[in-house]
């Protein structure tokens, strides 16, 4: 049987790493020159040098916003070091060394992008890719297909009043590379998630002054003095913005740290999967596609114990595609993919948010387990997971002193000086 993985980051290296072990075929497709995904550094911008969308958001000198120790696969963690909270090349040696260790290398097809997919009659896949180098195009066909592009290279920019008017620079946190940029100028920054929250801190180191604009309870931890928070954004205008509390400031770029969308241009209409305000549909348990089971997509949901939830996604969908389980009717798992989003729904959870997990991740990955009769994640990585979220809320400027060691599968705990 022979397998195509689209994208050779953390999701597709979890996944050639469980179908190599199963003793099949394995051609990942890749379109950088290496693998890493998103977790790689480059100073380009907007599109590279085939005249394709630049993949990686990475910026200079980030670290990890959760600790390594959750951060690891199931069996292969991140080498120790002291520091929990680890720079972005540490994480890329990581997804390296794992790569050597199971020999995926030889597997991936560099700078190879995936131009469409197909399935055939007989539920398998036609995949169109390009050879970049040479600029042919090939046609593969495969028996089964994993779909690893990630869902951080695809920026989710807001309509705004009066951003045609704005005459200073905007861009979105995709493009962000490094504070030099924005020495001695005025930003305002649009939204405060995670990437949000660090880049402002970072813009004010260098930053005259540094505006953070969100809509969520006051901020009360202590900011740098040049660092403030405003309400939502009303409109721009030509020198600045207008805000919902009335009051106005001048800018000399806005920066909107607004997230990403899902996206699989690659993606015929005949595959049977839609997105919708960021709701990838139909699929079951967040992976099995329900129209074409032998598609599956590893590592979409989000606020998770991420390459542990991708290797546990990995072995979900085997589970069937070997045809040691058996999936329900078509009928069945629409049912149960509708009942998950209801009970969304019914707890407050917008569309946007059908596959985000955050403290309710342990019931995702049990689930998953007790469906297709695996070995689940160790409950301390979800503990962790949770505790270390907690602490960048109530503690964004010093949450990445901290320093976590893995007791054992149920109990982590503080490092002291």
């Amino acid at each position: 049987m022979s397998y195509c993985i689209i994208g050779a980051g953390m999701a597709g290296l979890a996944a050639a790493r469980r179908v190599l072990e199963i003793g099949a075929q394995v051609t990942i497709f890749e379109r950088m020159d290496q693998l890493g995904g998103t977790w790689i550094y480059t100073d380009e911008v907007g599109v590279d040098r085939y005249g394709l969308p630049v993949h990686t958001s990475m910026y200079r000198g980030l670290r990890t916003n959760l600790p390594k120790e959750v951060m690891g696969y199931p069996d292969f963690p991140i080498p120790a070091q002291r520091d929990s909270y680890i720079v972005s090349d540490d994480i890329l040696s990581f997804l390296r060394l794992y790569a050597d260790r199971y020999h995926i290398k030889d597997c991936i097809k560099f700078e190879h992008h995936v131009v469409q997919v197909h399935p055939t009659d007989g539920e398998r896949w036609i995949v169109e890719v390009e050879n970049l180098a040479d600029h042919q195009k090939e046609q593969h066909v495969f028996d089964y297909l994993f779909i690893c592009n990630g869902h951080y290279h695809t920026p989710n920019v807001p309509t705004v009043n009066g951003s045609e008017i704005f005459q200073g620079q905007q861009l979105h946190s995709h493009d962000y590379r490094c504070t030099e940029h924005y020495k001695d100028k005025a930003v305002l920054v649009i939204g405060a998630g995670p990437s949000g929250m660090d880049i402002a801190l970072e813009l004010a180191k260098t930053a005259r002054r540094v505006t953070i604009s969100h809509h969520m309870e006051r901020l009360t931890f202590p900011f740098p003095s040049n660092l403030s928070q405003q309400s939502d954004v009303s409109m721009l205008t030509e020198t600045g913005a207008k805000f919902t509390n009335g009051s106005e400031e001048s800018f000399d770029v806005v920066l909107y740290c607004t997230g990403f969308r899902y996206n699989f241009p690659f993606l015929g209409a005949d595959c049977g999967i839609e997105v919708q305000d960021n709701h990838v549909q139909p699929l079951y348990k967040h992976c099995i596609n329900i129209n074409h089971p032998t598609m599956a997509f590893i590592g979409l949901p989000f606020y998770v114990c991420a390459a542990q939830m991708m290797d546990l996604q990995v072995r979900f969908c085997l589970a069937y595609l070997t045809g040691r389980q058996r999936l329900p009717p078509a009928h069945e798992m629409l049912d149960d993919a509708a009942q998950e989003f209801e009970d969304r729904l019914q707890r407050g959870y917008k569309k946007r948010h059908a596959h985000m997990m955050g403290p309710e991740q342990g019931r995702y990955y049990d689930d998953l387990a007790k469906t297709a009769q695996i070995e689940t994640i160790p409950l301390v990585m979800t503990k962790l997971h949770n505790e270390s979220s907690q602490r960048f809320v109530d503690d964004l400027i010093h949450f990445r002193e901290d320093v976590f060691r893995i007791v054992d599968d149920e109990y982590f705990e503080y490092v002291k000086e």
